[in-house]
């Protein structure tokens, strides 16, 4: 089940946030394929102006962060996670605009198989 959290700048996510879950959660099933809509987490985390730091100041505009969980053999499949990557990026552009496209970070962590669980069983 992949599970994106994203980090975004508050000024910027007010009023968009049902756009952009919308948009990650096309991305996800475009790569996964349509299972996936339906198992797909997006949490999203409005920081705040002056609670998100760069290089030791506030940081004026951050780009949006992004933590997205992948089962650990998705790592296997460079292709698909290359194509995450875009997917997502291009999702979060669409929405909050261009300007953000080449700050977006996005950390792919993998979960080994069984080390996780979702309503008391173990996946």
């Amino acid at each position: 089940m992949p599970h994106l959290s994203v980090d975004v700048h508050e000024p910027d996510l007010a009023g968009r946030e049902a756009a952009l879950i919308a948009r990650l959660t096309d991305a996800v099933a475009e790569v996964y394929g349509a299972w996936a809509r339906d198992v797909a987490v997006v949490r999203l985390h409005g920081v705040p102006p002056g609670r998100w730091g760069i290089g030791g100041v506030p940081a004026p505009a951050p780009a949006p962060a992004v933590t997205f969980g992948v089962r650990e053999g998705a790592f296997a499949r460079p292709d698909m996670i290359a194509a995450l990557a875009t997917g997502v990026t291009d999702a979060i552009a669409g929405v909050l605009g261009d300007h953000v496209r080449d700050g977006v970070t996005i950390e792919f962590t993998g979960t080994r198989e069984g080390r996780s669980a979702t309503g008391g069983k173990l996946r």
